[in-house]
């Protein structure tokens, strides 16, 4: 069995990536860590140690502590929160994944997983089924941070034979965990608005189109990757990954037939700029060749699965 610590675990995919990989490998195996306790699941499940991912000390101590051999780093500062703070989302996604790299390189651990974005692309590269070798002129301080990390994973393996592996995560949605300061958080929003209010304002145009992936495909897709064989991956800078893309309009419309009388407006803000700059579909194709990758979700699907849950769990907490 693998010893497996996830940084971030708090966060919105660490936490449901920290139940996946629990529920397969055993509690005991699967070291949950953060720099808080937040997210009380993730804290209570099983073993959890509080983290600092830019520390190299603090990563470190926990390796040696709990034996791991394998990192997954979910911690980062995503595209809308990084154009706040642009520095802090510099020195958090580039410090933690030198970390992480390194402790690779010198031998303290065998494999890593690090997850990129749809934010490495800009407005220069194709929008429609965009390849996974195409221009990347990111404009945003989170995509400029996973293009460059995506840059510097290929060289570790090129250069040290470091075993590292990732994915350009699109748009995630989920009912489990809120999301955590990205442009395409509107497509989670928007469930919990039609549940609790019946409106929603939209922060992005009715036809801004991106792609999206329902949690459970994004963490079978990570789980599918780390168990491939070595030989299977050619590509260690990220893979492209995608399932559906769709825009707010498609969205609303989906929900309605779920909840009638929910309406929607847009006012869109900075976050707009962003959602332009990013392509509409993407070109998995190298994924599903090398690992098998194939999606579950599509629109009605995730919109029944969605509302199904949301409304059981805002029920549940009314009681």
């Amino acid at each position: 069995m693998p010893k497996i610590l996830v940084i971030g675990a708090c966060g919105q995919i660490g936490s449901e990536l920290t139940s996946k990989l629990r529920e397969t490998h055993g509690n005991n195996n699967v070291i949950a860590s953060d720099i808080n306790y937040n997210n009380l699941d993730v804290v209570n499940s099983g073993v959890f140690e509080i983290v600092d991912a830019q520390d190299y000390a603090s990563v470190k101590i926990c390796v040696e502590k709990h034996q791991i051999d394998t990192i997954y780093l979910m911690a980062a500062m995503l595209s809308a929160t990084g154009e706040k703070y642009p520095m802090k989302a510099w020195d958090l996604n580039m410090n933690s994944l030198f970390h992480v790299l390194n402790l690779a390189k010198e031998g303290f651990i065998k494999s890593v997983f690090w997850p990129s974005s749809i934010a490495v692309f800009g407005p220069t590269t194709p929008k429609d089924n965009t390849p996974q070798y195409t221009v990347m002129e990111p404009t945003t301080v989170y995509g400029i941070t996973k293009q460059v990390g995506e840059r510097w994973c290929e060289y570790y393996n090129s250069k040290y034979g470091v075993d590292v592996r990732s994915i350009r995560y699109p748009g995630i949605i989920s009912w489990k965990t809120l999301p955590g300061g990205g442009t395409t958080d509107y497509a989670v929003e928007i469930y919990h608005k039609a549940i609790t209010d019946k409106t929603y304002e939209c922060f992005l145009s009715e036809n801004t189109e991106l792609p999206m992936m329902f949690m459970d495909d994004a963490i079978e897709a990570t789980v599918k990757l780390m168990q491939a064989p070595a030989e299977n991956i050619s590509i260690r800078s990220s893979y492209n990954l995608a399932a559906i893309s769709f825009t707010p309009k498609d969205i609303y419309s989906a929900i309605k037939k779920h909840i009638p009388d929910f309406e929607i407006s847009y006012n869109p803000d900075f976050r707009q700029q962003i959602a332009d700059s990013w392509p509409k579909s993407i070109d998995d194709s190298e994924a599903r060749k090398d690992w098998n990758w194939n999606h579950t979700f599509d629109m009605e699907k995730m919109t029944s699965e969605m509302i199904t849950q949301l409304q059981k769990k805002y029920q549940s907490s009314e009681k």
